[in-house]
């Protein structure tokens, strides 16, 4: 009778085992699920910081590449700018100075050692040894495109006395054009600066002319005054009113000088360039000579002590043809002179001219020759490459031409050997001039 209640007895007991187990596989379940969506949670918040730093990522790489950009223009633009220092060129196409930059001023220096000899009558007449050229330069900004230019010369061929001299020292006013938003179209320079008549002085330095010596008429000069230069188009201009006078503190006459230049440059190949001058009226006995010097002396009276005033009005042209490895360069003029001498009519003219050629050969040589004259009906004090004190003061030259020709070596832009043998003859006034052959060679330098 005991057997039904056993066995219903054992079943009670198999579910309250089987209780424990559901219970068990039920938390497992849920723990697994919870694990589950934990890890599932945890994998999505991994994501998230994953893109997170793949964003912040992306950000630094623009970023270091914009700065990597912004440097490597830097880097560009100061090589550019080191380019265009060792190769800039003014606006008369001059090449600039290199030089030391300390802080704002730079100091550069342009020069030439040299030995000479002339025939009996020319200036070297006994085989020297001299410093030909010494030139120190400063330039430092003053205030946004004002500029500060000098130049102290040292020593210069027409300076044989080795005493210290003022060159230019200008401010140079750049740019005045951006008032009405140009750049380049006016600019305005203030102070002692070149004549800007013809085109020889552009290159008149021993580093810039590919010979020793310069053509017989020679127009260059340094004058207290105003100067205007700009750009148009293919077109430059440059105009300046100076004292016209000898010295470079004070004025004796109140008529200036007043000189321009304007060129065109219709291609790199070609040149044109028209110059016109007029050195106003000189005082006889105080100014004495003009500014401007010409045929290796200056412009001065040639009238009787009845003279208290003099003049010379002149006009130049200049082309230069251009090709790859050289050029040649003509130029032509005439100038007149004239005073108020009451004793006597002194007006004159003379035609000068000149045509040189250079032609770059391999291995850094050189050849270049120039043909130079001027010609006058009654005569002037032409000096050449004669001895000073004969031709300036003494006999004055109807007629005076120049052959020259010349080798040269480049070691860089900043040196450069040449040699030259120049013919030299004339007639003057009362005799013939046959005795100032030259010979020289001169080591030019600048840094």
């Amino acid at each position: 009778m005991r057997k039904p209640f056993t066995q219903t007895k054992g079943r009670n007991s198999d579910r309250a085992n089987r209780l424990p187990l559901r219970f068990l596989f039920t938390a497992f379940s849920l723990s697994a699920a919870l694990t589950s969506f934990g890890a599932e949670a945890n994998l999505s918040e991994e994501v998230r910081l994953l893109r997170e730093q793949n964003t912040l990522l992306q950000k630094q790489l623009t970023q270091q590449g914009s700065a990597l950009d912004a440097l490597t223009k830097k880097v560009k633009d100061l090589e550019t700018a080191a380019k265009t220092s060792d190769n800039a060129t003014d606006e008369n196409g001059v090449p600039t100075k290199s030089g030391f930059n300390l802080g704002k001023v730079n100091i550069s220096a342009e020069g030439g050692v040299a030995f000479f000899n002339t025939g009996s009558d020319g200036f070297a007449p006994h085989s020297e040894f001299r410093v030909d050229e010494a030139r120190i330069f400063l330039e430092a900004p003053i205030w946004d495109d004002v500029y500060f230019f000098s130049s102290i010369d040292l020593a210069t061929r027409e300076n044989t006395g080795l005493s210290t001299q003022l060159g230019e020292l200008y401010l140079d006013f750049e740019n005045v054009s951006q008032l009405w938003g140009k750049d380049g179209q006016l600019n305005v320079r203030a102070g002692r600066i070149n004549i800007p008549f013809g085109e020889e002085y552009l290159t008149r330095y021993a580093m810039e002319n590919p010979l020793i010596s310069h053509s017989v008429a020679d127009f260059w000069g340094i004058d207290p005054g105003v100067e205007l230069y700009g750009r148009l188009g293919k077109f430059s201009y440059v105009a300046a009113v100076q004292n016209g006078g000898v010295s470079g503190v004070q004025d004796f006459n109140g008529d200036k000088s007043v000189t321009a230049r304007l060129s065109y440059d219709p291609n790199p190949h070609w040149h044109f360039s028209v110059s016109g001058m007029r050195t106003g009226n000189l005082d006889a006995k105080q100014d004495y000579l003009s500014a401007v010097w010409f045929g290796n002396g200056w412009f001065r009276s040639v009238g009787s002590t009845n003279t208290t005033a003099f003049h010379v009005n002149a006009v130049q042209g200049d082309v230069i043809a251009r090709w790859h490895s050289g050029y040649v360069g003509l130029a032509g003029g005439y100038l007149r002179y004239d005073d108020n001498d009451s004793a006597a009519n002194n007006q004159r003219g003379a035609y000068f001219y000149s045509a040189e050629v250079v032609q770059q050969l391999p291995k850094k040589f050189f050849v270049a020759t120039r043909f130079s004259e001027i010609i006058t009906d009654q005569g002037l004090p032409i000096v050449g490459l004669g001895n000073f004190d004969d031709y300036f003061f003494g006999d004055l030259t109807k007629e005076l031409w120049r052959w020259s020709f010349g080798v040269g070596y480049r070691f860089s832009d900043r040196l450069m050997l040449k040699t030259e043998y120049s013919r030299e003859q004339g007639q003057g006034v009362g005799s013939s001039r046959a005795a100032e052959n030259f010979f020289g060679t001169e080591a030019a330098f600048k840094f």
